[in-house]
């Protein structure tokens, strides 16, 4: 019965002291912190060692500035656990709060100076530290940590951002590259966090600059800053200064130009056409004994071959310069045939050169006599079918595209080639046929393929009316044949035609469109700006409104027009959120705010 009865009391205590903390806590959000207080006062002096209530009890003295019950209510916490030093935080809060800096700043050091070495002491200081705006300490907790262990690498991310955040650039960029002297992290690790203290601000990538440059001074034969220091100098878009140093860095690390290849690929893949050129020209100048020499000159001439395409304005003379120079190299390496810079140079036949025959000649040879892998040779066969297309052997065209399907049924090179045929069949005006294979297609596992997919069947549905009328859609078919095998004057005759003869039909959209294309193929771009801004101004409300200001920005681009490029973009994403090009547009918008330096 006496256990019971004390159990019972006990119970009927805890629910009392339950009772006067949530009153505490409502009056304490009413900012009634003398009656708070008193009831805080009455839980701790029961539950002392309740870490919450303690410290809910010493935030109300702390905000109603009762600080010689809080110097009170502290000291009695540390006696109780006189190893912890969180308390010395505590306490530096309160002498803070008395104006007894000094005593403050001695307590704050006393917490710093317990560091151990244990990880989660260091870790509850510092988030102490944080919690209360001290940084300064925070960093300190860090340093001797760091010191103790003698090596940064556990701290030095968590520590940087705290630099960074205290406008202590130097510093932060020096505690992440001292990680090179232990553990040695990839390169593509250090980019990122020093991406996420950094971003784009120019004064900070001066400073990172500077801070590399004196590390390389000090240890010129640690290649790994090196490294750094291009990736930074490409943030700062001093591309030259880049490609200057990774020279230099091959050349140190007799590499015979490996690492000036990969390089290459980078500012390719950043539109920096003329840079990744010339850091092949340094791999060329090694020498053709260098084994990276073909490489290197087979990656030119696509660089090449894609300044070209970048290029609105290009000559035939442009053309012609650069067809010489892809038979100079097959006739020194024909074994290039088994490579896709075959493909390249049949892409430059067939589309720059207006030689399709040619180009299927050089494609028919790769298959018959060089081969290559099932993937290279299925490839191969769909531009071989593209270029039967613009030759108009329409029946060979079918005839190599369900080969590839037949043979890469489970790919997505069968998709490509079942999309092929289908818009084959769209041409030749066999939509129901053609409807059948792109309901299947739009869901496939690639974007670009559904995508494409979907705005072909969208295309038939939209424009075959009740009255089953299919004259207009197969005359557009023609001329989006006509178009595709570069007929641009038949391709108008017939669009003109089918303007006057269905003024009304829902295809006038479409017909802008199209007419947008030709004028960009025969380089008139005035033009094609003008068609496209048309659809986005009457048509903006249909299923071609986001693909008009895509095409513009893409066609400002092409024009070296980075402003009207910014503001199609920013258009796009405004007008159509939906849009299959957003994420796209939202990528170039940012690229483009650099450049053009928007803030």
């Amino acid at each position: 019965m006496l256990l019971l009865a004390g159990l019972l009391s006990s119970q009927f205590i805890y629910a009392q002291d339950n009772n006067k903390l949530t009153e505490a806590r409502r009056l304490t959000e009413t900012k009634k912190y003398k009656e708070a207080a008193t009831l805080y006062k009455e839980v701790y002096n029961i539950t002392v060692n309740d870490p919450s209530v303690y410290q809910e009890y010493l935030e109300v003295l702390l905000t109603s500035k009762r600080y010689k019950e809080a110097l009170q209510l502290v000291e009695r916490q540390q006696e109780r656990n006189p190893k912890d030093p969180v308390y010395q935080i505590d306490l530096g809060r309160v002498y803070k709060g008395l104006g007894k800096n000094h005593q403050a700043e001695v307590a704050f050091e006393n917490a710093v100076a317990s560091v151990s070495g244990d990880d989660m002491l260091t870790t509850k200081l510092v988030q102490t530290f944080l919690q209360y705006r001290l940084e300064t300490y925070a960093i300190k907790v860090y340093e001797r940590a760091i010191e103790i262990l003698r090596s940064p690498f556990f701290y030095s991310k968590p520590l940087a951002v705290l630099y960074a955040k205290n406008n202590e650039i130097d510093k932060a960029v020096h505690i992440l590259l001292s990680q090179g002297n232990m553990q040695r992290p990839g390169v593509e690790d250090i980019q990122s966090q020093l991406l996420e203290i950094l971003g784009n601000d120019p004064n900070k990538l001066k400073v990172a600059q500077k801070t590399l440059l004196e590390k390389i001074h000090e240890q010129p034969g640690n290649n790994w800053y090196a490294e750094i220091l291009t990736w930074l100098y490409t943030q700062k878009g001093d591309w030259d200064g880049a490609l200057m140093q990774i020279r230099a860095l091959d050349e140190r690390q007799k590499e015979g130009g490996k690492k000036l290849l990969s390089f290459a690929k980078y500012a390719m893949a950043s539109d920096q056409f003329p840079v990744a050129i010339e850091a092949l020209d340094y791999v060329l100048e090694y020498g053709k004994e260098n084994p990276n020499y073909a490489v290197a000159l087979a990656e030119k001439l696509y660089y090449n071959l894609l300044t070209l395409e970048d290029n609105p304005f290009y000559t035939a003379n442009d053309v012609a310069k650069l067809e010489t120079a892809f038979a100079s190299f097959f006739e020194e390496f024909p074994s290039y045939h088994r490579t896709p810079t075959v493909q390249y140079y049949a892409q430059l036949k067939a589309q720059f050169a207006q030689k399709p025959e040619e180009a299927i000649v050089i494609l028919e040879n790769t298959i018959h006599h060089f081969g290559g892998n099932k993937d290279f040779i299925g490839s191969v066969k769909l531009q071989l079918g593209d270029y039967y297309l613009l030759t108009g052997k329409i029946w060979d065209a079918s005839l190599t595209y369900s080969q590839v399907d037949k043979d890469f049924r489970e790919d997505l090179l069968g998709e490509e080639a079942r999309f092929k045929n289908a818009k084959l069949a769209y041409y030749r005006g066999d939509f129901e046929w053609a409807q059948g294979q792109l309901s299947v297609l739009k869901a496939s596992t690639s974007e670009l393929i559904a995508n494409d997919a979907l705005s072909l069947s969208v295309l038939i549905t939209e424009n075959i009316p009740p009255d089953s009328n299919i004259i207009p859609l197969q005359r557009f078919a023609d001329a989006d044949l006509l178009l595709f095998q570069n007929k641009t004057a038949e391709a108008e005759a017939v669009l003109d035609s089918l303007t006057k003869n269905f003024p009304d039909h829902p295809l006038k959209d479409d017909i802008l469109m199209l007419r947008a294309s030709l004028a960009e193929r025969k380089q008139d771009y005035k033009q094609a700006l003008a068609f496209l801004q048309t659809v986005a101004d009457k048509y903006g409300d249909d299923v071609l409104g986001d693909d008009a200001y895509f095409q513009m920005a893409r066609i400002y681009e092409k024009l070296n027009q980075p402003e009207d490029a910014y503001r199609q973009y920013e258009k796009l994403i405004l007008t159509y959120p939906g849009s299959t090009y957003v994420q796209f547009a939202r990528d170039k918008v940012n690229a483009l705010k650099q450049e053009i330096a928007i803030p």
